[in-house]
């Protein structure tokens, strides 16, 4: 079946829902006619998305061409398809996607297959110990790596399956018990966790960034050090408790497992000593992390601080230069010319919506509500786990967090929720929602499909790790969070 097909049932809602909203529900108080046609062809874009009518990419130049020709921006023809246009001039974008091309190193150089062999070589004497190998192995991989899917679904899936093969555990056998459900679980659930911590962990994370700028009046403006600190302890945490609660809840019939190690040993010696482009393409990354940390502007003062996505540009030059990386690399790798084509449609929109009052609106709309309700200091828990919750009716992080996060938030703070401690907290729950189904993000239907759990199991298991992930950051968080001062 060709993923790539027309879908015209949701293509109908998806349009209904659109024209419903332009022509049949009237322009609210305090809205203008030109923000509310946004608004209709921005839910007819996330309605699509999440319908999956076409690939996003598709759905993203669709919406451009709509807000171009409609002039739902401005009544210039000029103006409007430049206002079409402005999402591809966000630098944040561009971050996304030339950290997604870095990445492709990790798979063409083995390098990424190494570490996770590596680390499971260390721990992997228990059962318990190759979940944390697999996990330790996507914290080492994740700030840079910002396809959460290529990470988890790319990189450590494999190594997973050839792992439970090696101890005869397969759904194909229906042995998956032994020890491949648990792994696959923790395979996955690690993905959420990793995703949060690190702006370049994932993709949406830098749109999150823009949405807490555009509704603070850029008084907060998160910086990769700043993102990566805060997430620091309540990420280790959660790393460190994951394993141990899958554990609990679908326990391994294999327990001690010497011959993983053994296995991944000789996955090692297969790979051989580590290769000259292996050794560039960690000097690379680690000049993007003292890049990305502010270590220069910490040591010499504000001259000397470079743009995050200077850094990311300088680190795919390097690779290019050294040969690790050729421009035929780059240009195939797809997924990061798509994630700039659907990243600069959605950021455009989001941007209008706000710069037109739709997102004030809705967030005060929010606050009425919650308002009404009477629940005093519980009212940005609320509007968290709504957030969090609503994820079951998404397919797509970037929609979800699209769609919601900009009122959600602006109608945190203005309820009186701390707002740097609240945008820290609304960005850990925009990765802790993945946990839910196997839908929720490109990892779930990767690490699902191979079979190792029922659909139930999977749910089940989700369900736990986000009331464990949520409890650790809103509690370990905001301890941290006070500690460093964020409020």
């Amino acid at each position: 079946m060709n993923n790539d097909a027309f879908k015209l049932r949701p293509a109908l809602i998806a349009i209904g829902l659109g024209l419903l909203i332009w022509f049949v529900i009237p322009v609210p108080e305090g809205v203008k006619p030109q923000a509310w046609h946004l608004l209709a062809l921005f839910v007819g874009t996330i309605a699509a998305i999440i319908g999956k009518v076409m690939p996003i990419g598709a759905l993203a130049m669709i919406g451009i061409a709509l807000v171009a020709l409609l002039g739902v921006t401005s009544d210039k023809p000029g103006t409007a398809i430049a206002d079409a246009l402005s999402g591809f001039a966000n630098p944040l974008i561009w971050l996304i996607g030339v950290s997604i091309m870095i990445s492709r190193g990790l798979i063409k150089t083995g390098l990424g297959a190494r570490i996770g062999y590596w680390f499971i070589a260390l721990f992997g004497r228990k059962t318990i110990g190759i979940g944390y190998a697999l996990s330790l192995s996507e914290l080492v991989l994740a700030p840079v790596t910002p396809s959460n899917t290529a990470r988890g679904g790319g990189i450590m899936h494999p190594i997973m399956k050839s792992i439970a093969r090696s101890f005869d555990s397969s759904p194909e056998q229906g042995s998956e018990g032994k020890i491949g459900r648990y792994l696959a679980l923790v395979n996955y659930h690690a993905n959420p966790i990793t995703s949060a911590m690190f702006i370049t962990a994932t993709a949406p994370n830098p749109l999150i960034v823009k949405l807490v700028a555009d509704a603070t009046g850029a008084q907060i403006d998160l910086s990769w050090g700043t993102w990566a600190l805060a997430m620091l302890l309540p990420g280790l945490i959660a790393i460190l408790v994951m394993p141990l609660v899958l554990f609990k809840v679908y326990p391994p019939e294999i327990t001690d497992t010497h011959a993983a190690h053994d296995f991944a040993k000789t996955k090692l010696t297969e790979l051989g000593p580590i290769k000259g482009s292996e050794k560039i393409l960690l000097g690379v990354f680690a000049w993007l992390l003292f890049l990305w940390a502010g270590v220069p502007e910490l040591l010499f003062g504000d001259d000397y601080a470079v743009d995050p996505t200077a850094a990311a540009v300088s680190g795919l030059a390097l690779l290019l230069i050294s040969g690790v990386l050729s421009w035929d690399d780059v240009l195939n790798e797809k997924g990061a010319w798509d994630t700039v084509v659907w990243f600069a449609a959605l950021v455009m929109m989001a941007t209008f919506l706000n710069k037109l009052g739709v997102v004030p609106w809705l967030s005060k709309s929010l606050q009425g509500g919650i308002e009404h309700l009477g629940i005093g200091v519980g009212a940005g828990i609320l509007l968290l786990l709504a957030y969090t919750y609503a994820h079951y009716m998404f397919a797509s992080t970037t929609a979800h967090i699209t769609a919601m996060f900009g009122a959600f938030y602006a109608a945190g703070i203005a309820l009186g929720a701390p707002p740097m401690a609240y945008a820290l907290i609304m960005a850990a729950a925009s990765s802790i929602m993945m946990t839910l189904t196997h839908y929720a993000t490109g990892t779930s239907p990767i690490i699902y499909n191979s079979g190792y759990t029922t659909l139930g199991q999977w749910w089940f298991a989700g369900l736990v790790m986000s009331v464990v992930n949520l409890v650790i950051w809103i509690v370990v968080g905001s301890i941290w969070w006070s500690i460093l001062g964020y409020w």
